[in-house]
C-alpha cells in the first residue's frame, strides 16, 4: 500500500498505459481521478472500480483545453480536498514525414502532448505549493531524445517536457514538490499497435530485452516516481525502454 491515502490525478487515464496506472495506484491504496477525453471508456471504468470497492472519480476532460483542465481540477480538490500526484500521461500522435505534415497534425500533437502538460501542471502546482507537497510525473518519450523518423511533432513535444520537467523541478523543489519524466520506449498500446508489423519486429530485434514494453511496465515507474521511495529524486528522466537506445 505504497500510495494509502494518497490523491492522484492520471490523464489519459481510461486507457493504454494510463489505464495500466490507475488499476496499478488503486492496488497501491490511492484514490483516482482518471481525466480523460474518451467519456464512455472513463464511466465503463469507474463503474467497474467503484463495484469493486474503489474510490476512483471519472472526469472528462479535453486537455489541450485550459478551461476544462481548471475545471477538473477544482472537482479534484472538492472531491478529496487535495491532490498529491499528478500523473501526465496523456497523448497522441499524427505521424508524418516533414514535408508532408500538415500544419493541423503539428499543431494537434503540440496542444495535447505539451500545452496540455503545461495546462494540467501549472493548475495542480498551484494545489501542491499550498500544500507544500506533491509529485508530478511527466511522460516523455525515447522519441524526445533520441528523435524518430516521421514524428516532426511528437518528437518536439516529447522533448520539451524533458525541458519543462527539469525546469519544473528548479522552481518547485523548494516547495516541497518533485517532478520527474518517464521516457517509455515502444509499449504495447493502441497507439503503438496501428504501426506496420514490419517495424514493431525492427523495434523488437534492436531492443536489448528484445521486447515491446508493456503498459505495466510503465505504470510500475510511475509508481515509483510517485511513491515515498522516490522523495530524493527530483529532475530525472527515468528511461523504461527495453534498453533500445544503448
Amino acid at each position: 500500500m505504497r500510495l494509502k491515502g494518497k490523491v492522484a490525478i492520471i490523464t489519459g487515464g481510461a486507457n493504454g498505459i494510463g489505464r495500466a496506472a490507475v488499476k496499478r495506484f488503486l492496488e497501491e491504496g490511492a484514490k483516482i481521478v482518471i481525466a480523460d477525453i474518451q467519456k464512455e471508456a472513463g464511466e465503463e471504468l469507474e463503474k467497474s472500480y467503484r463495484n469493486q470497492g474503489y474510490d476512483v472519480f471519472f472526469v472528462p476532460v479535453n486537455v489541450a483545453v485550459k478551461e476544462e483542465v481548471e475545471n477538473m481540477v477544482e472537482k479534484a480538490k472538492e472531491r478529496y480536498g487535495k491532490i498529491d500526484i499528478l500523473i501526465n500521461n496523456a497523448g497522441i500522435t499524427r505521424d508524418a514525414m516533414l514535408v508532408k505534415m500538415t500544419e493541423e497534425q503539428f499543431n494537434a500533437v503540440i496542444d495535447v502532448n505539451l500545452k496540455g502538460v503545461f495546462y494540467c501542471t501549472q493548475a495542480v502546482a498551484k494545489v501542491m505549493i499550498e500544500q507544500g507537497y506533491g509529485k508530478i510525473i511527466n511522460t516523455s518519450s525515447v522519441s524526445g531524445v533520441y528523435g524518430n523518423i516521421g514524428q516532426t511533432n511528437y518528437a518536439a513535444a516529447k522533448a520539451a517536457i524533458v525541458g519543462m520537467t527539469k525546469t519544473w523541478a528548479k522552481e518547485l523543489g523548494k516547495k516541497g514538490i518533485n517532478v520527474n519524466a518517464v521516457a517509455p520506449g515502444f509499449t504495447k498500446t493502441t497507439m503503438v499497435e496501428k504501426m506496420p508489423e514490419k517495424i514493431l519486429n525492427y523495434m523488437e530485434s534492436i531492443t536489448s530485452l528484445k521486447r515491446l514494453g508493456e503498459p505495466d511496465d510503465i505504470a510500475n515507474a510511475y509508481l515509483f516516481l510517485a511513491s515515498d521511495e522516490s522523495n530524493y529524486i527530483t529532475g530525472h528522466i527515468l528511461h523504461v525502454d527495453g534498453g533500445i537506445m544503448m
